[in-house]
């Protein structure tokens, strides 16, 4: 554990400490609070996307855990815990879930394992994303998900930051292809909104980090090929399977979202 905290950068801004930062988390330092400021500061209401996306994800581990039979899930680019993770959010409905988060940055695997200590369902499996054959092949994944059952495969705020080089597409066409049918996959991603707030907060994550792609919903849609997306389709996340009377961030089908809200969409699909 000393290792890994002690390969922890507190000098570069990491994604995930950005993402507590705006989520009102304390895992962070002052090189993200500076970025997560100019999203506060120069961009009034962005903060919105983080909430909306936190939202939409748990809503759809518990559609996805009340409605299926499904009681197993991977959790790729996972981010740092924070209310409601895809472990309690299922275990809450059915504690036999099991759940293998994904991420490699090390203080995110620092509070993972801490997890492991009180849980025994849940692993943190420490490959990037980019990498799905080996995240599929690690021991950990193998410890909890059983791939000859359907699997749900949550790519939460994470396909935005895979840029079209990289290949998303490639991607999630290799989860579709490992698991089987009756899987579910759920996707929140950057919405380009064609607008200077589109514009402006794409500039600053590519600056910052090199990544940070916002996509139409032809775009998104075409990362779940193959795959039927469930409705209501891929939507603004705070309109997607909204709750009644749950709040802003819980999805709200009778007001009207602010320009930053629909910058985030989501959508869920099942391998047929």
């Amino acid at each position: 554990m000393t290792g890994e905290r002690s390969s922890i950068n507190s000098t570069e801004p990491s994604i995930a400490r950005v993402y507590d930062y705006l989520l009102g988390g304390k895992d962070n330092y002052a090189v993200d609070r500076e970025i997560g400021d100019v999203f506060k500061r120069d961009l009034p209401g962005s903060v919105a996307i983080a909430f909306a996306n936190r939202a939409a994800l748990t809503r759809a581990v518990r559609e996805i855990v009340t409605t299926t039979e499904i009681r197993q899930f991977i959790d790729l680019g996972s981010g740092l815990p924070t209310a409601d993770n895809v472990h309690q959010v299922a275990q809450r409905h059915a504690p036999e879930s099991n759940v293998v988060y994904v991420d490699t940055d090390p203080q995110v695997l620092v509070h993972g394992r801490a997890l492991l200590e009180e849980n025994d369902r849940t692993r943190v499996v420490p490959v990037d994303v980019r990498d799905p054959e080996g995240v599929r092949t690690h021991p950990d994944t193998r410890a909890l998900i059983d791939f000859d059952r359907p699997v749900a495969v949550m790519f939460s705020a994470i396909l935005h930051h895979v840029n079209d080089e990289e290949g998303p597409g490639d991607i999630v066409r290799y989860w579709r292809d490992h698991v089987p049918s009756g899987s579910y996959f759920f996707v929140s991603h950057f919405r380009s909104g064609h607008n200077p707030e589109t514009a402006e907060a794409e500039k600053v994550l590519q600056g910052t980090f090199g990544r940070g792609r916002w996509r139409t919903d032809e775009e998104i849609e075409s990362l779940l090929d193959g795959l039927e997306i469930l409705a209501p389709g891929v939507v603004p996340a705070s309109a997607w399977r909204p709750d009644e009377g749950g709040g802003p961030w819980s999805g709200d089908g009778e007001r009207e979202l602010t320009v930053w809200e629909r910058l985030i969409a989501a959508g869920l699909a099942r391998k047929p």
